[in-house]
């Protein structure tokens, strides 16, 4: 475990993550990051439960569908 120090960014304050860090959550700069509660605090990570929710519909559906959607592909 390390320390992050908060730091101020204009008018709000901001965390500072360690190369090493970004490298273990495969994000970059512009990259978006999602917090969840938990029990002992928050997790940080690139998931979201909700575009996972969507993705999972959206492969049902496409399965399903599949021939109508190989026919669009034509």
């Amino acid at each position: 475990m390390a320390a992050l120090k908060l730091t101020r960014i204009g008018n709000s304050v901001g965390v500072i993550l360690p190369k090493e860090l970004l490298a273990r959550l495969k994000v970059e700069k512009g990259d978006t990051l999602f917090w969840t509660e938990a029990a002992n605090g928050v997790n940080l990570s690139a998931y979201s439960p909700e575009f996972e929710a969507e993705m999972s519909e959206a492969r049902r559906i496409m399965k399903k569908r599949k021939d109508v959607l190989r026919e669009l592909a034509k």
